[in-house]
């Protein structure tokens, strides 16, 4: 099993409290005449927030019956779950032992987006509390069930795992996705790549890159960035630099952290007037980055005291109608 081969097992009792049914009101709330809409407040256009309420109701109450008409029924009205379907999901045992028969109503909903999207939702709940092992009990229930598994049901998990640094585990579960025929996507890769990066491990970041080509996957936005991230931490500029060209003649559009990058990196070897430079030289093309790049920069030159650079930063920024928070704001007219 999934779960064994990567971590070692442990077992939760089954708990399930009695409770009143809530279908019956659910019920009123979704299919309902006029006269029962007057008694309960349902919106005409039901939201997504609007169905996880119903639904953190129905996990709290253990009603399972409920739960499984929501988790249908909103798929059916365009409310695709979120990061709090779930929520009536904690970390105390008496949540957790439910799990099996949480997991057996998903396993019964409508085949389809709405049970494929009820189980990534739940998977990535249960890495939000750090609970991989169960996310990977899970995994292993759609993988058996052929419940549609994909590349994007990993990705919570992978994304836990490289940002608790555990990245030999993080590896395997890329090792398990090729044993069941899922083929690591790019954002799978960008998780391992921008851990390695900021963590200045270069030489595995490499090795994440030679994968990510041997596997002939198109580099995107964040796997340019987490390259920019590598090389300016470890005090290659121009190297950074050269990434950001290559993405401009790529047609690959640059994240705004992928500029802040570049900044940071400058501001870290005290290089003000290259810096400056270069916040100067990639203005014009976007009202919202320029905004983010001047700010960013001024902000880190009133740090390092650097007033003259920071007073020529504010007034282009002043100049060119830039958004300036308060306390730049403050700051510009300090230099004044």
């Amino acid at each position: 099993m999934l779960a064994r081969i990567l971590f070692c097992k442990t077992h939760g009792k089954m708990k399930i409290s009695a409770s009143p049914s809530l279908l019956c009101i659910t019920s009123r709330f979704l299919c309902t005449p006029t006269t029962q809409k007057a008694r309960y407040p349902y919106p005409d256009q039901p939201n997504s927030a609007y169905y996880d309420d119903l639904v953190s109701d129905a996990g709290r109450a253990r009603d399972f019956k409920t739960l499984h008409h929501l988790l249908n029924k909103r798929n059916k009205d365009g409310c695709f779950n979120t990061g709090n379907t779930f929520n009536f999901i904690t970390n105390y045992d008496d949540d957790l032992s439910i799990l099996d028969t949480l997991t057996e109503t998903i396993s019964n909903l409508d085949k389809g987006f709405a049970r494929k999207g009820a189980f990534d939702a739940l998977i990535a709940r249960l890495c939000r509390l750090n609970q991989i092992q169960r996310s990977l009990r899970i995994v292993e229930v759609m993988i058996h069930g052929n419940h549609g598994i994909n590349a994007c049901t990993f990705h919570p998990i992978v994304s836990t795992l490289t940002r608790k640094k555990k990245m030999e585990e993080a590896h395997r579960v890329l090792a398990l996705m090729r044993e069941t025929r899922i083929s690591p996507d790019v954002a799978s890769y960008n998780y391992l790549l921008t851990a390695y990066c900021v963590k200045g491990d270069l030489s595995a970041a490499v090795g994440v890159l030679t994968e990510i080509r041997e596997e002939k996957i198109e580099a995107d936005s964040r796997t340019y960035d987490a390259m920019v991230l590598g090389a300016c931490k470890a005090g290659k500029i121009e190297g950074g630099l050269a990434m950001l060209r290559r993405m401009e003649e790529e047609g690959v559009p640059a994240l705004y952290s992928t500029h802040a990058h570049v900044i940071n990196g400058l501001v870290r070897l005290e290089y003000f007037a290259q810096a400056v430079e270069f916040v100067l030289s990639v203005a014009g093309k976007d009202k919202a980055l320029d905004a983010q790049n001047f700010g960013h920069l001024g902000k880190y030159l009133m740090k390092r005291r650097r007033f003259e650079e920071a007073k020529l930063i504010f007034g282009k920024m002043d100049k060119r109608g830039l958004v300036m928070g308060d306390k730049l704001r403050e700051d510009y007219h300090s230099l004044m």
